[in-house]
C-alpha cells in the first residue's frame, strides 16, 4: 500500500515537472500561429490521430493559434480503387486527370477534411473546415510537368479568411485543393501548401508531421538525428545527398517558408504519441528544427 503511495506521488511530481517546464514556451507561443501540416501515419492510426487532436485542442486551449492543412492520398487510393480508377505517379506526382481530380476533390474536402474537423469539434475546439478554393484562400497554376494532368502549384495565398477565424478562436483545417483564375480545380502537394501559407502568414513555426524521425545524418540510424540546422546546413545535406527521396520536397519546403519570413520549420515524426507538444512544449524537443538564423526554439 505504502509502495503503492509512493508511487502515486512520483507520477503526480513528474505531471508537474512536465506542467512546469511547459510554462515558458506556452507563455511564449501564446497568440502565436503555429501550421501544422498533417499526414502519414498519424493519420491513418486511429490512436496516433485522436493523439494530434489532442495536442492540437490542447495548443488552441493555452493561446497558441493553429492552422491544420492535411493532405489524404491513401484515402484517395481507396477511393479511387472503389470506382475502378488505377492510381498513376510520375516524377513522384499523382497524374490527376479529369476523373481523378474529382475524387481527389470529393475525398479532401468532402470526407477527410470534415472528418477532422468533427474531431477537433467533439476533442472541445471549435474547427472550420477550408480548401484553397473558399474566399480565393489559394490560387494555382499547373505544375508545369507534362503528363500529370491538374496538378498545381500556388501562385498566391489570401489569408484574410485565416485570419479571422484565428482571432475569433477558430482551428481552420484546410485541404490541398486550389483553382485557377477561371475555376479549374488543381491538385496540389499538401507540403506545398502549407509551406505557402505558413510564409503568408508569418506563422512562428510550420510543422511537418511525417513517417520519419527527422533529418538523419545516416538514414538507417535514428541516433544521427540533427535535431537544429539552418538554411545552409539543409542545403548542404541535400547536395550531398543526404537528404534524399522524398525528403527534399519536405526540407525544400521547410527552406523556402524560411526564407520568407517563418522564424523555425519542424520536421516531426507523427509516430510518436504526443509529437508536437513534446516539441512545442518541452526543452529537448523530438524532431529536425530549422532556423533561418539565430532564432532559437
Amino acid at each position: 500500500m505504502q509502495e503503492a503511495s509512493e508511487y502515486i506521488k512520483e507520477a503526480e511530481a513528474t505531471r508537474v515537472r512536465v506542467l512546469s517546464e511547459a510554462l515558458p514556451y506556452i507563455q511564449k507561443f501564446a497568440n502565436r500561429t503555429v501550421v501544422i501540416k498533417y499526414g502519414g501515419a498519424a493519420m491513418k492510426d486511429g490512436r496516433l490521430k485522436a493523439g494530434v487532436i489532442r495536442d492540437i485542442v490542447f495548443l488552441s486551449c493555452v493561446g497558441v493559434r493553429p492552422v491544420v492543412v492535411h493532405g489524404g492520398g491513401p484515402e484517395i487510393n481507396i477511393w479511387l480503387d472503389k470506382l475502378g480508377i488505377e492510381p498513376q505517379f510520375k516524377d513522384g506526382l499523382r497524374v490527376t486527370d479529369a476523373d481523378t481530380m474529382d475524387v481527389v476533390e470529393m475525398v479532401l474536402v468532402g470526407r477527410v477534411n470534415k472528418e477532422l474537423v468533427s474531431l477537433i469539434n467533439q476533442a472541445g475546439s471549435a474547427a472550420v473546415g477550408l480548401c484553397g478554393k473558399d474566399a480565393n484562400l489559394i490560387q494555382a497554376r499547373p505544375v508545369g510537368k507534362e503528363g500529370v494532368g491538374f496538378v498545381g502549384e500556388v501562385t498566391s495565398v489570401d489569408t484574410r479568411i485565416i485570419e479571422s477565424l484565428v482571432t475569433s478562436g477558430y482551428v481552420p483545417v484546410i485541404s490541398s485543393v486550389a483553382a485557377d483564375e477561371t475555376g479549374q480545380a488543381y491538385n496540389i502537394n499538401a507540403d506545398t501548401v502549407a509551406g505557402e501559407i505558413a510564409a503568408a502568414l508569418q506563422a512562428e513555426k510550420l510543422i511537418l508531421l511525417t513517417d520519419t524521425p527527422g533529418i538523419l545524418e545516416d538514414y538507417h540510424n535514428p541516433s544521427t538525428l540533427l535535431t537544429h540546422l539552418d538554411i545552409q546546413k539543409a542545403r548542404e545535406l541535400i547536395d550531398r545527398g543526404i537528404v534524399a527521396g522524398g525528403m527534399i520536397p519536405k526540407v525544400n519546403c521547410c527552406v523556402r517558408s524560411l526564407a520568407q519570413g517563418v522564424k523555425a520549420a519542424h520536421i516531426l515524426d507523427g509516430r510518436i504519441p504526443h509529437a508536437l507538444l513534446l516539441e512545442i512544449l518541452t526543452d529537448e524537443g523530438i524532431g529536425s528544427m530549422i532556423i533561418a538564423s539565430e532564432y532559437m526554439k
